[in-house]
């Protein structure tokens, strides 16, 4: 095998596009179950009972449609942009550095945007701002730190590169 980094750096992004897509799917798929979710760590409604943080929540429907959606795009982007991205990366697995570079960018930015979503969306917002970690039936936090926690090993995956390898000469 000429490259078994390179193709091993296409799949893992082509595995995060998937993982992407299919979460993308059951959002649309499973509209109401998934916007619950969203309504109840926004409304902050199963947090602990007398909490302080309780000025944080919102009880806007619209609001919490508007964070549904705006979630739902996100990850759909985020599917979008990293199976584009290793099918350009399988495409250029024999392609001089500079070239395979370029389509390197594809996972940065996909991996960039899975951090928006899950570290910053789910952990820095919804676990903390919301205080979701609080609540026993709408906590997504263990979740989203396992994405995130994949997202960062795949990243510096990514920006490895084939070891240089000696021409052996036949003498």
């Amino acid at each position: 095998m000429k490259h078994p980094l390179r193709l091993l750096q296409a799949f893992t992004l082509f595995l995060a596009g998937l993982f992407g897509f299919f979460v993308f799917l059951g959002n649309l798929m499973d509209y109401d179950s998934n916007f619950q979710f969203v309504k109840h760590v926004l409304s902050m409604d199963t947090t602990f009972e007398g909490n302080a943080l309780m000025w944080r929540a919102i009880t806007t429907p619209w609001v919490w449609t508007v964070g549904y959606i705006g979630i739902i795009i996100a990850e759909g982007a985020f599917a979008a942009i990293a199976i584009v991205g290793a099918v350009k990366l399988f495409l250029r697995r024999d392609a001089d550095v500079a070239t395979y570079d370029r389509a390197r960018g594809w996972g940065y930015t996909a991996y960039a945007l899975g951090f928006a979503i899950w570290f910053i969306g789910f952990i820095i917002i919804g676990a903390e701002w919301f205080a979701m970690w609080q609540s026993s039936t709408w906590n997504g936090k263990e979740t989203a730190m396992g994405i995130v926690t994949l997202w960062a090993g795949f990243a510096v995956l990514l920006a490895m590169n084939e070891p240089a390898r000696e021409v052996e000469s036949k003498a």
